[in-house]
C-alpha cells in the first residue's frame, strides 16, 4: 500500500484556496463569502497536517495548530453569521455593496 504524496495534499489545498479567493472576491452574497473563507482556512488546515506529517521533523504541531484553526474558524461563523443576521434585520438584504454605511 502506497502512502499519498504530500504534491497531492498541496494541490488540494491549492483547489480549496483558490475557489474560496474567488468566491471571496467576486461574490455579493454575504453568507457566501462566509463560507469562501471557511474554505480558504480548511485549505491552511490541510496545509498544516501535511507538513506536520511529511515535514524534516514528523510532529503532533501541525494537528494542534489544525486543532487553533478550526476553533477560530468556528468563532468566525458564528460572529459572523449574528452581524449577518443583524444586517438582514436592519437591511433586508445580504448583499455586501448594498451594506456601505453604518446608519441607514
Amino acid at each position: 500500500m502506497s502512502a499519498v504524496p504530500i504534491q497531492a495534499y498541496l494541490a488540494l489545498a491549492l483547489i480549496l484556496f483558490c475557489i474560496g479567493l474567488y468566491g471571496a472576491l467576486t461574490k455579493r452574497n454575504t453568507v457566501i463569502v462566509l463560507i469562501s473563507i471557511e474554505l480558504m482556512l480548511n485549505a491552511v488546515n490541510i496545509n498544516l497536517v501535511a507538513f506536520s506529517k511529511y515535514g524534516i521533523a514528523p510532529s503532533i504541531t501541525g494537528q494542534i495548530f489544525a486543532l487553533f484553526v478550526i476553533t477560530v474558524a468556528a468563532a468566525e461563523a458564528a460572529v459572523g453569521l449574528a452581524i449577518l443576521i443583524a444586517l438582514y434585520r436592519n437591511r433586508q438584504t445580504v448583499n455586501i455593496d448594498e451594506m456601505d454605511t453604518m446608519k441607514h
